[in-house]
């Protein structure tokens, strides 16, 4: 159970951040309402939240992995909102760094190496 919450806590955080992000690029770049840029914000900092959820407890390991995750939410934003058209390259990179995720996040511990 464990590592579903995880998962869906990193899909939220993904979302309010990258989402965050996109509203205020929609205000600044793309010439909309100044109240995107202000929605935004409260996404990204909703993001700032929902990370302390995490049932791990290591700031570092959360935002390492997290990292990977914004990857390649990133670029399924794009290709969602923006009719961004990934290469091969974009999705291997994009499957590297959830293997890293998966890696950081769900590998056993138990002994320091």
């Amino acid at each position: 159970m464990s590592i579903i919450k995880s998962i869906l806590l990193f899909v939220l955080a993904a979302v309010a951040e990258i989402g965050g992000a996109w509203l205020v690029w929609q205000a600044v770049r793309e010439g909309r309402a100044w109240w995107w840029a202000g929605i935004g914000v409260i996404a990204l900092g909703l993001y700032g939240f929902v990370a302390t959820l995490q049932p791990e407890a290591n700031f570092g390991r959360i935002l390492a992995a997290y990292g990977g995750v914004f990857v390649a939410g990133s670029l399924a934003w794009g290709i969602v909102f923006d009719g961004f058209r990934p290469d091969r390259w974009d999705y291997t990179g994009a499957f590297i760094c959830l293997m890293g995720v998966a890696v950081i996040m769900f590998a056993p511990r138990g002994s320091a190496v």
